[in-house]
């Protein structure tokens, strides 16, 4: 283990202080190929059950969102189109949320993220993005319901942000007045962010 994980008491804040106090931390995941880490520079929060952007609004119990309903300080992967998407499940159990990674700085096995990520030529676009950072990282659906607390999958503690901007969540444009909540969360000027 390269790193040290952050315990569980980290994850027991409330979803929208976890995905600001998720910025700057490292992503970190270790495969047979190789470490792979990235700060974190920009999330999502979804509050479940009245978050109408959030898989779990109206307490939608599925196989897919299962997940969400445990504790704190789990791994929820799904495929979204041909993407898997990493998120950081919070608040109490049978209180389904959770924060969506949404982009990373690079940090270890950048030869082996270019190798995953093929044709990219620029360190910028490696992790810019919920589904290009799970490539690069080598992070898949069979994740879910990994802890995070634990290799070899897991966040460490990383470098804490000067500045966090926020602003509306990005591609949940049918979700009623919940596209408007400034729940996207970024460290301010870094060239890592989504978009």
């Amino acid at each position: 283990m390269k790193y040290k994980p952050l315990g569980n008491p980290f994850y027991q804040q409330p979803t929208l202080k976890l995905a600001q106090s998720l910025l700057g931390k490292l992503l970190v995941n270790e495969t047979v190929e190789g470490v792979t880490s990235g700060w974190i520079v920009e999330t999502e929060a979804y509050i479940g059950p009245d978050d109408r952007a959030a898989h779990s609004f109206g307490n939608r119990r599925t196989p897919r969102t299962e997940i969400m309903f445990g504790p704190a300080g789990m791994t929820y992967t799904y495929v979204m189109h041909t993407h898997c998407l990493v998120n950081v499940v919070s608040g109490e159990v049978d209180h389904p949320e959770a924060v969506l990674i949404r982009a990373l700085e690079p940090h270890d096995g950048v030869d082996l993220m270019y190798k995953r990520r093929d044709k990219i030529t620029k360190q910028r676009d490696l992790t810019n993005g919920p589904g290009k950072l799970t490539k690069a990282l080598g992070i898949t659906n069979n994740d879910y319901g990994h802890p995070l607390t634990e290799p070899p999958l897991y966040i460490a503690e990383g470098k804490p942000p000067l500045q966090i901007s926020s602003g509306p969540r990005i591609g949940i444009e049918n979700s009623g007045e919940a596209r408007d909540y400034p729940w996207r969360y970024w460290v301010t000027d870094s060239i890592y962010v989504s978009r």
